[in-house]
């Protein structure tokens, strides 16, 4: 698509404006976590919903109320005090290869991060040198797999450092931390700033990024994500994660 870099950003900020609004939550699976008003609670139904956010939407979005029902639609109380027989209600959930094994061992992991930590946003500050959130998503990682773990669950939180563009999690980021008055994303997170944020990247987005000469990488990994930071800092470094509903946008609703 050969356009100007000028053409190209006035068509990405159009394109922005037109999905990032309030009717782009009732087919989003942030719609899960907007059931919620308390900070803890928002955090723990994003974080489960982003991890099992891949493949059909409506099938996305029908699992993680699944999920959140299982929890008694009070995620922060049931990672915290659920007991062991109230943790039976979480037996035979399954979304494609994320299952009740991992979904067990989440909940252990969230109660041993939220004895320590006050919110999820503390693990994933970046360091004052860091123009990203790769480094911190890796740290975020280790500390999420400090307590014995199923070697099978590891799979389920992306690892930057083997080369993942960290899809779900950048989504769970964005949600979080971007802050406008659009009403979509959250923007709870006030310690981390957005222009460190990075577009969740997938086969949509891939895409069309490579369409509008955003990335050349054909795979959809780090170094490709990396080519699409630079990129898309070029065109608004302070919240360069808004036109993840460009990208998205265009992929999805109109098969750019």
């Amino acid at each position: 698509m050969a356009i100007s870099y000028s053409e190209l950003r006035d068509f990405l900020n159009q394109k922005v404006a037109q999905y990032n609004k309030p009717a782009f939550i009732a087919s989003d699976p942030i719609q899960i976590p907007k059931q919620f008003s308390e900070k803890k609670d928002i955090e723990i139904a994003a974080f489960f919903t982003a991890t099992i956010a891949w493949g059909n939407r409506a099938g996305i979005i029908k699992n993680a109320q699944n999920l959140i029902d299982r929890m008694g639609n009070a995620p922060y109380d049931f990672v915290m005090n659920a007991s062991k027989s109230d943790l039976k209600s979480i037996n035979g959930f399954v979304h494609r290869t994320f299952n009740d094994i991992d979904t067990h061992f989440f909940m252990r992991s969230l109660r041993n991060i939220y004895s320590k930590y006050d919110s999820l946003e503390t693990l994933f500050m970046p360091l004052k040198n860091e123009m990203n959130l790769h480094h911190s998503i890796s740290r975020f990682r280790e500390v999420f797999f400090e307590i014995p773990y199923p070697q099978r669950t590891s799979k389920h939180v992306a690892n930057p450092q083997k080369g993942s563009a960290a899809k779900r999690i950048h989504m769970f980021l964005r949600w979080m931390v971007r802050q406008d008055s659009n009403g979509v994303d959250f923007g709870i997170w006030r310690h981390i700033a957005p222009s460190k944020l990075s577009c969740p990247l997938d086969v949509h987005s891939g895409n069309v990024a490579r369409k509008l000469g955003l990335i050349d990488r054909k795979q959809n990994d780090l170094k490709a994500l990396m080519e699409l930071d630079e990129n898309l800092r070029k065109l608004d470094p302070i919240d360069p994660v808004k036109y993840d509903f460009a990208l998205f946008g265009l992929g999805v609703f109109e098969k750019f």
